[in-house]
């Protein structure tokens, strides 16, 4: 028995409701965009209120809670330095993706992000109650938008930024 192989197929899947196929064309493109967006926004709502001092979820100072976590659970130096890059790569890097801008730039740096915060929470909160569940869906999804560009409707495209890659 030959192994699967995980090419792109030439050949289009067989469509179970074939009736829908405009709608699934059509909406392809419209959901990844519509993915991205989200993604992006929803970074920047923990971004800006580490930049701006405002309470944030049950965080009073999440800029403080930030470099707490930075200098005590992952253990790095300049924790007040690197909470401030955290915060302007989730304030203007979820900004650039949620416009389509520069996201094979913002995208892996985000991904990366989320590694580390998997690792500094995981011990600690392993699962459900304040777990690891929504850092892994984010860094996944910017592993994808990384893997992908911002494809359409985005400033990338506009300034000619081709969605393939080299």
């Amino acid at each position: 028995m030959a192994a699967p192989s995980f090419r792109a197929t030439t050949q289009a899947p067989r469509l179970r409701f074939p009736a829908l196929e405009g709608f699934y064309v059509r909406g392809r493109v419209a959901s990844y965009v519509l993915l991205r967006m989200a993604f992006g926004i929803t970074i920047m709502t923990h971004g800006l209120p580490k930049l701006t001092g405002s309470p944030h979820g049950s965080m009073a100072d999440p800029m403080a809670g930030s470099a707490h976590l930075i200098e005590n659970a992952l253990g790095l130096p300049f924790a007040p330095q690197l909470a401030l890059v955290v915060a302007l790569l989730e304030s203007f890097g979820g900004l650039a993706i949620a416009i389509g801008f520069a996201t094979r730039l913002f995208a892996p740096m985000l991904a990366v992000q989320m590694v580390a915060i998997c690792f500094a929470l995981g011990p600690t909160y392993p699962w459900i109650d304040r777990g690891i569940e929504y850092p892994i869906l984010l860094g996944v999804v910017a592993l994808l938008i990384a893997m992908h560009g911002a494809v359409a409707w985005s400033l990338d495209t506009r300034l000619g930024i081709s969605a393939r890659a080299a």
